[in-house]
Formats: C-alpha cells, sequence, structure tokens
C-alpha cells in the first residue's frame, strides 16, 4: 500500500492510497484508510470523503480519501486572564424578601367591591377594533388580567384603573412598531371591555400548610426559614461558581484561537437543533431549523471542549473523586431523602461519569485560576446571583 498525504488547508488532509486491486473495494477502502492514518499518525475529526483514483483490471486500486483532523496546539495566555470573583452572604434582609417573593408567587384573589387598581385581578370581556373593523385575535370573554402586569399592550391595563365590576369601558391604544404581529404593529386601536369582577391579591400566611407547598416538612417559621436559608446559599455558591468559570471559559478562548473542524461544528449544530426542539416542542423537525441559528454558539462549545481536554492533557488532569461526592452531595441536599439520592448517583456509571466530567471541568477552572489575574469583590446577595447580562445591562 501506498500513501501520499497533501496539506490542503490548515485542518484538511487529502489523502491518496494506492493498494492492491483484487480485494473488495468498500471493505477495502476502509480498512487501508485506517490503516493509512495509523500509518501517517493523523487524527481524524470527522469520517473521509472518499473519490476512486483509478480502478482498472489488473492495476492497484487509488483512491483519495479527503478529512479534517484534529487541531494541534498548546493552551498558552493564562496570565492575560483576569477574573473578578464575588463573595456575598445571605443577609436576614435577603431572607426576608425570599419569603415575601414566594408569598406572592401563591397569591390568591378574592372579589371586592371597590374601583380596580394596580396588582388587582379583574375579569373581563373585550372587543378590539382596527378602523371600526374588529380584527382576528383581538376579542375575549373571561380573560383574567393582573393589572400592572404588562401582560397587554401599553395603555390597556392603565386604561382600567378605577374601573368597577359591572362597568364599560372604552379604550384607545396603539400597537408597538416592534409588535410580533405585522399586520398589526403601529397601528391604533380601540377596545370596548367589559368589567365582570375585581378581585384583591391576598398574599398566604406563613404557616404550616404554606410551608407544605415546597416539600419542607417543617411546622415553625423557624424551620422553614432555615430550609429557604440553606437553598439561599445553595444558589448563590453556583451562582458565583458559574459567573468565575464563564469568565475563565471567555479569557481562554480570547487568549487561544483555534482552528475548528467543520465536522465537529455541523455534529454539534445538529446536537443543538435536537435541543431546541425538544425544549420547546412542535411539529418542527431538527433539520428544519436554520444551521445558522446555531453556528456561533456550536463553534464556541467545540473551541471550549478542545480547549478544556487540551490543559486537562497538558496538567494531566483526573477528576478528584472527593470533589464528585461533595457535588453529588451537594445536588442530594436539594432533596428529602439525599442518602437515596447519593446512592442513585453511584448505581448508574452515566451519570456518574457526567459529574466526574463536571468536576474535570472545574479543576481545569482552578487550574487556570492559579496563574490568571483575579480580584476578589464582596457584593450583596442580589447582585452576586443576578445573571451576568442582566448584571452588565444595569450598569
Amino acid at each position: 500500500m501506498q500513501v501520499s498525504v497533501e496539506n490542503t488547508s490548515a485542518l484538511e488532509r487529502r489523502m491518496t492510497i494506492a493498494v492492491p486491486a483484487e480485494e473488495a473495494f468498500g471493505d477495502l477502502v476502509q480498512a487501508s484508510f485506517y490503516e493509512a492514518i495509523v500509518e501517517q499518525k493523523l487524527n481524524p475529526a470527522g469520517a473521509p470523503a472518499v473519490e476512486p483514483k483509478s480502478f482498472e483490471k489488473g492495476k492497484d486500486l487509488e483512491f483519495v480519501a479527503i478529512f479534517e483532523v484534529f487541531p494541534e496546539f498548546t493552551v498558552a495566555g493564562f496570565d492575560s486572564i483576569a477574573v473578578e470573583r464575588l463573595s456575598a452572604e445571605v443577609a436576614d434582609a435577603d431572607l426576608d424578601n425570599m419569603l415575601e417573593v414566594l408569598r406572592k408567587q401563591n397569591t390568591r384573589f378574592e372579589a371586592v367591591e371597590r374601583a380596580a387598581q394596580n396588582d388587582d385581578q379583574v375579569n373581563i370581556d373585550f372587543v378590539g377594533k382596527i378602523d371600526g373593523e374588529a380584527f382576528a385575535g383581538g376579542s375575549a370573554k373571561g380573560t383574567q388580567l393582573v393589572l400592572g402586569s404588562g401582560r397587554m399592550i401599553p395603555g390597556f391595563e392603565e386604561g382600567l384603573v378605577g374601573a368597577k365590576a359591572g362597568e364599560e369601558r372604552v379604550v384607545n391604544v396603539t400597537f408597538p412598531e416592534d409588535y410580533q404581529n405585522l399586520d398589526l404593529a403601529g397601528k391604533a386601536a380601540e377596545f370596548t371591555i367589559t368589567v365582570n369582577s375585581v378581585s384583591a391579591p391576598v398574599l398566604p400566611e406563613l404557616n404550616e400548610a404554606f410551608f407544605a407547598q415546597f416539600g419542607i416538612k417543617e411546622s415553625t417559621l423557624e424551620g422553614f426559614r432555615a430550609e429557604v436559608r440553606k437553598n439561599m446559599e445553595r444558589e448563590l455558591r453556583q451562582a458565583i461558581k458559574t459567573k468565575v468559570k464563564n469568565q475563565v471559559m471567555d479569557g481562554l478562548l480570547a487568549a487561544n484561537p483555534v482552528d475548528v473542524p467543520k465536522a465537529l461544528v455541523e455534529n454539534e449544530v445538529n446536537r443543538l437543533r435536537v435541543q431546541a426542539v425538544q425544549q420547546f416542542g412542535g411539529n418542527i423537525k431538527p433539520e428544519q431549523l436554520p444551521a445558522e441559528m446555531f453556528e456561533e454558539q456550536a463553534k464556541r462549545r467545540v473551541v471550549l471542549g478542545l480547549i478544556v481536554a487540551e490543559v486537562v492533557k497538558q496538567f494531566d488532569l483526573k477528576p478528584d473523586e472527593a470533589k464528585v461526592r461533595e457535588v453529588i452531595e451537594e445536588m442530594a441536599s436539594a432533596y428529602q431523602e439525599p442518602e437515596q439520592v447519593i446512592a442513585w448517583y453511584y448505581k448508574n456509571d452515566q451519570q456518574l461519569n457526567e459529574v466526574r466530567s463536571v468536576v474535570l471541568e472545574e479543576q481545569v477552572v482552578d487550574t487556570v485560576l492559579q496563574k490568571a489575574t483575579v480580584t476578589d469583590k464582596s457584593v450583596s446577595y442580589e447582585e452576586a446571583v443576578k445573571p451576568a447580562q442582566a448584571a452588565a445591562d444595569a450598569e
């Protein structure tokens, strides 16, 4: 067998292989291709495109295999990475605020005789018209609407403040220019609204029945507060860890530009397509979603995967089993029977290996942090748990 390799781009290889012609073509191509890549010490990133070059009786079979290889690189630039590491505590005021949030999430409404005000729930019938004509989707009966929720277009909810049960109001509004229905965007409309009832919000009492809704077996407020605080502290630790990890990964990407095999990006795009269909449902098939929707995210994932794998290789990292146990115990603490959850993980190799992968990635982050420029910053609980983009928008 004779082999020649041509580098057609940074990652693409064009390999010409000549082999004796008496063997079966399909089996021969597969066997000789893999023998050739071992001989040439190549690491394909996907299946080859095979092109027969010569296939004449009595002569050696010659074919061309075109494929991409994994990039070869060394991860560098650790000292150029800057990370802001947040620290925070769950203060009593944070805990009080969380209890109020939980109460509001479980608000019930009771009918009242007074005029409607913001935060009240009104039951309404309405008919919308544009230029005197009713339009599709502009009418409904028995709609429950909390005033001030921003659920309806600007002006609609405001027009019902002060209305009483049995009252009819005419509200004039204009659909926003960026309204999702382009046929209505920017148009003026008139809504005739009948208020069937007005109900005021009633927050639940912090009692045993309320605690039970969250699966917490506590009969006292002190016990419930302790459980909520524990959950908030878990959320806080995870939020801080995630923000540090994101900064490290962004820094690694910026310091290590890597050529990406198209085959790996295409595979990742297909995975993201399937995930999108599973998440949002509908009757659409994954391949119907445009690849362009996912290419940027797919490329980032592939590059990070290659970089993380290379850091693991460079520093000979292996999952710390003590940390694996710690992560499993942390996740299990959110359940009523944590010991059963822990046992379940250790009986399921797939789930256990997924945790090991998470821990190994954390060890990569820790390795980078030892060499990066890290600034510690004390912040409030609210700022620490706020998503990074939301925090940036608020500045």
